[in-house]
């Protein structure tokens, strides 16, 4: 039997109402956006909060809207894999303050997933001759920070999903999962970059090639996203489902024709997945993909 796919919908991130009407942003349409996203197929759901994330200022990220969008989304699919986005580092703040809403997440028994962001980053576009815009922003995670995070991850028995912004990041991730401090499984998810964005590398075979290579031996799956483009677009979605991979879609990343529903985003991956022959994971399945051990199930909120 093929294996089946892990869809996970990362439905807002910085995405505006003015950029996309269709963009939930308030818990309540978070919440209405999650449940829809689920019945197409998601197994994994991500989203901001209108909290900001590289102000260089914010330094703690409420847990409130979080807990308020994902306690109706547990009580009707208790099985499917929620997590936060963090605040960016810098010496206006601590990995303590900038990771501190995962616990109190938790001890409302709401986070079923943390995330773990392994390495630094400068995030920017470019501007109109070609040229990286120098109004970008250093998205920092010191190694200690990425130790704080997978400890905090293994306190709290949760999955990680690990986010690769490039060779470095999957280096990094690669060893942890390899150590075994994944000890409750998860999922790595690999950022190509995009004619948008200025980081990552760009979404092509051979660069698809080179982080499955890196990542050879990790018991974990894998999954792709571009963000600043349109996976679903491009020629390397089908390669990863061709050879094993994951999907990560949604109206975070979009950056395609029109203003879609992340419901429509999804619909279109769905059907890929399909015209590959690989059905979708749905709950159980997802978590026997990641790993995720019979003990970290139980205690899901």
């Amino acid at each position: 039997m093929p294996t089946p796919v892990i869809l996970e919908a990362a439905i807002n991130g910085t995405t505006t109402k003015a950029r996309n009407p269709n963009v939930p942003r308030t818990p309540a349409e978070i919440t209405a956006d999650a449940l829809a996203c689920i019945d197409v197929g998601a197994a994994l759901v991500h989203n901001h909060t209108d909290d900001p994330i590289f102000d260089g200022v914010t330094a703690a990220h409420s847990p409130a809207p979080y807990v308020e969008a994902w306690r109706p989304v547990l009580a009707k699919h208790p099985d499917v894999f929620l997590y936060p986005t963090m605040t960016g580092g810098g010496p206006h703040t601590t990995i303590e303050q900038r990771y501190g809403h995962l616990p109190a997440i938790a001890r409302a028994g709401c986070l079923t997933m943390g995330i773990v962001d392994p390495g630094s980053v400068n995030i920017g576009t470019f501007d109109a001759d070609g040229q990286p815009s120098t109004h970008d922003t250093i998205y920092q995670n010191s190694n200690a920070d990425v130790r704080h995070m997978i400890e905090t991850c293994d306190t709290l028995a949760v999955p990680i999903n690990f986010s690769i912004f490039d060779g470095s990041f999957m280096r990094t991730a690669a060893a942890y999962i390899r150590a075994g401090r994944a000890r409750h499984g998860g999922i790595v998810k690999i950022f190509f970059g995009s004619p948008f964005a200025s980081f990552g590398i760009p979404a092509t075979e051979k660069a698809l090639d080179a982080y499955l290579e890196m990542l050879e031996g990790c018991p974990l799956p894998w999954s792709i996203a571009i963000p600043g483009g349109d996976l679903l677009a491009s020629d390397v979605a089908g390669l990863a489902l061709e050879r094993g991979g994951h999907l990560r879609v949604g109206l975070e990343d979009y950056a395609g024709p029109g203003q879609p529903t992340n419901v429509e985003i999804l619909e279109r991956a769905a059907k890929l997945c399909r015209e590959v022959g690989r059905p979708l994971a749905r709950g159980a399945q997802a978590a026997d993909l990641m790993k995720v051990p019979a003990s970290a199930r139980r205690r899901r909120g």
